[in-house]
């Protein structure tokens, strides 16, 4: 009788470098990150060596080998994050998954301690039929806009929130939710999303008020359009970094948007350290 045996560990790792290299698929990412992920998947091995850790990178792996888009972007997201919490001076830790919802890290930051859920929102982004809210706004001018300030997505974002902030409400320390909007599936390119920045970051402060354990919400997205601002009011709360549109190989706004009502507010040195790594 054959025996069969699970890969090992250097294997899958061997493996994972064979896909990111294009000899071998993995689901359904872009080209051009193959190499850059790779060098991020080993040096979170190295530095992460506590057993949960290494066992959500393994999970990782994992997933980014699998043909479910959801887990993979999913994956992407907790990777990239990762990395950037190290290279921004924290001590990043995985915790261990269970049934109970929990955060993804817990980090550290000399004395200064957070946690952080990671989250990325795929899926449709297009207007439910029926929907025509703002599909013909009419301008002063009489001209009519083909775009609502991305209130679409908005809406899907804020609802993301609000879900997740009802699986972190057991943390005595700030909780930073970090969600992504990636790349669309490429067989799905409709062109980015115009995306009102100021409503966006209005809208979720406003919805941050009312869930008091989350200290900040970090936003990465990916394929948008920064969309011309109704508003002239700027927010002390919210950090704001737009990318041109040809450096496609970072997302082309991330956000910082920090809780004016949070319960455990971000210290100084984490929002310096956050906002540097936007």
């Amino acid at each position: 009788m054959k025996r069969f045996r699970g890969r090992t560990r250097r294997e899958q790792h061997l493996d994972l470098g064979l896909c990111l290299r294009g000899e071998r698929s993995v689901g359904t990412s872009p080209g051009g990150w193959g190499r850059e992920l790779e060098a991020q998947w080993t040096a979170l091995h190295h530095v992460c060596t506590d057993r949960a850790s290494r066992s959500r990178l393994a999970r990782l792996l994992d997933r980014l080998m699998g043909g479910d888009r959801a887990a993979l972007q999913s994956a992407l997201a907790e990777l990239e994050l990762a990395t950037l919490l190290v290279r921004a001076g924290f001590s990043v830790g995985f915790l261990p998954e269970s049934q109970s919802r929990t955060a993804d890290f817990e980090c550290t930051l000399g004395q200064d301690r957070m946690f952080v859920e990671v989250t990325a929102l795929v899926g449709s982004r297009g207007r439910p039929r029926g929907d025509l809210r703002a599909r013909s706004q009419q301008t002063d001018d009489g001209d009519e806009e083909d775009h609502d300030g991305g209130q679409v997505l908005i809406d899907r974002l804020v609802s993301r929130i609000s879900q997740k902030a009802r699986q972190l409400v057991q943390y005595r320390a700030p909780v930073l939710l970090a969600m992504t909007v990636p790349r669309r599936d490429p067989s799905r390119h409709r062109g980015p999303d115009e995306v009102d920045l100021k409503r966006l970051a209005g809208t979720v402060t406003v919805m941050l008020t009312v869930v008091r354990h989350v200290s900040g919400v970090l936003l990465s997205l990916w394929e948008i359009k920064p969309a011309p601002a109704r508003s002239g009011v700027r927010l002390a709360n919210a950090h704001v970094v737009e990318r041109p549109a040809h450096q496609t190989a970072y997302p082309r706004v991330r956000l910082l948007i920090r809780n004016p009502a949070a319960a455990h507010p971000l210290s100084g040195r984490e929002i310096e350290a956050l906002t540097g790594l936007l």
